[in-house]
C-alpha cells in the first residue's frame, strides 16, 4: 500500500526516525515503524485489516472514518484508508492510507502525540 500523510509537518517527522524519537521515545517509534511496514506490505486496506497486525479498529465521533492501530499500550497510530466509504468491497479497491498522527486516546484523554 501506499503512505500519504494528512499534512507537511506529519510527513517531515514520518520520514524522519531521529525526529520522531525526540517526538515520542525510542520504542514508540520503532513500533510505529513496523507498524508502517507492515501497511506498506499488503496490497489493500481490506488485506491489511484481515491480518489483525496492530488489532485495527474503526474510530467514532471526531474520528469517524479513521482507524487506530495500536504502537504501544494506550497509543495508536492514526489513521485512514485513502477511500470513499469503509464498505468492505471499497476498501478491497483501496490502495493508499493516509497518516494522521499518533495518539493517546484512551480513557478521558484525546493526547496527540505527533499532531
Amino acid at each position: 500500500m501506499l503512505i500519504e500523510y494528512e499534512s507537511e509537518s506529519i510527513r517531515k517527522i514520518f520520514n524522519d526516525y531521529e525526529l520522531m524519537k525526540r517526538e515520542i521515545g525510542n520504542d514508540r517509534t520503532r513500533a510505529t515503524k513496523k507498524r508502517i511496514d507492515q501497511l506498506k506490505a499488503s496490497v489493500n486496506f481490506s488485506v491489511y485489516l484481515t491480518t489483525g497486525l496492530g488489532k485495527p479498529h474503526p474510530l467514532y465521533e471526531n474520528l469517524k472514518g479513521y482507524y487506530g492501530v495500536t504502537i504501544t499500550g494506550n497509543v495508536r497510530l492514526i489513521i485512514r484508508p485513502n477511500a470513499e466509504s469503509t464498505e468492505p468491497e471499497v476498501l478491497k479497491r483501496c490502495d493508499t492510507v493516509i497518516i494522521k498522527g499518533v495518539m493517546d486516546y484512551h480513557g478521558s484523554k484525546n493526547e496527540w502525540l505527533i499532531p
